[in-house]
């Protein structure tokens, strides 16, 4: 079965998207939530060396786009031990009312770095 993922056509309208984000920053961004590692709760485990294959770039510019994200746009996190990435306010752009199916997926899912279910859901207020 294939997973989708929705990315709303305000994405170009965000101003972080439309001011801040480089060309690359913003194919990056668009990678993040759309990769085939995503889950419906927004966190999940990557590797950098998937990154590096899917991108076709260089270890060393994805270090840079990974910690640029995290520091600059604050836009995930990222945990190099457990190599799961979590996408920030997940939850405010893409659990649009589906009711319980969707909050069965955060409680089910087995993440290793728990803290990352607040940083994707509980800040948005979801």
């Amino acid at each position: 079965m294939e997973k989708y993922r929705i990315v709303p056509t305000d994405f170009w309208k965000n101003p972080i998207v439309l001011e801040e984000m480089t060309t690359e920053d913003k194919y990056f961004y668009l990678y993040l939530l759309t990769n085939s590692q995503t889950t419906p709760i927004g966190i999940y485990k990557i590797t950098k060396k998937q990154m590096v294959f899917d991108l076709g770039y260089s270890i060393e510019q994805v270090d840079s786009l990974i910690e640029r994200f995290i520091n600059h746009h604050k836009l995930i996190r990222y945990n190099p031990e457990t190599m799961e990435l979590a996408i920030k306010n997940w939850g405010g752009n893409n659990l649009y009312k589906a009711g319980n199916s969707d909050m069965d997926c955060i409680y089910t899912e087995e993440d290793e770095d728990t803290s990352f279910i607040f940083e994707a859901h509980l800040e948005t207020g979801n």
